[in-house]
């Protein structure tokens, strides 16, 4: 049993802890998980199912409520194989997983955003409006919903 004092890591280790969390989890449910070598694309790992489809995986954990990102420039919402696992951690819990295809970024709302930044030092990203009032729009993606899209 995981100690569950979340707040007590760093962002990197909770960030490493969420990846192996989600490739053991996706192994628990059958899929087959492949480690990327090189992690320049954005891409944490990649799972195949049963059926024979790869998904690319990108892993994001925070502990609270609020904006997470990702660079337009190594998150291609164009690729219908690309999945951004979200694990959302609170201490003495295990996490609250979230499976968001990046082809839902082609249609921004309250909770997925699509900023530019125009003539500033920020990259362009794609983000995720963590709050409570978007918790309902978050709740579609729960890996309990979403896992058997994937199989």
């Amino acid at each position: 049993m995981p100690r569950m004092i979340w707040s007590e890591l760093s962002h990197l280790q909770l960030g490493k802890y969420a990846e192996y969390l989600m490739k053991m989890e996706f192994l628990s449910y059958g899929f087959d998980v492949f480690n990327t070598e090189v992690d320049d694309k954005g891409v944490d790992f990649v799972i195949k199912s049963g059926s024979g489809k790869f998904y690319e995986m990108q892993v994001k954990s925070c502990r609270d409520l609020n904006y997470v990102f990702m660079r337009k420039d190594k998150f291609d919402i164009n690729n219908e194989s690309l999945i951004l696992v979200l694990a959302l951690f609170e201490d003495n819990k295990m996490p609250d997983v979230f499976l968001i295809p990046a082809i839902e970024w082609k249609s921004p709302n309250n909770l997925l955003k699509d900023r530019d930044y125009e003539d500033l030092k920020s990259k362009p990203e794609w983000g995720i409006n963590l709050s409570q009032k978007n918790l309902g729009l978050l709740n579609q993606y729960s890996i309990e919903i979403m896992m058997n899209k994937f199989k």
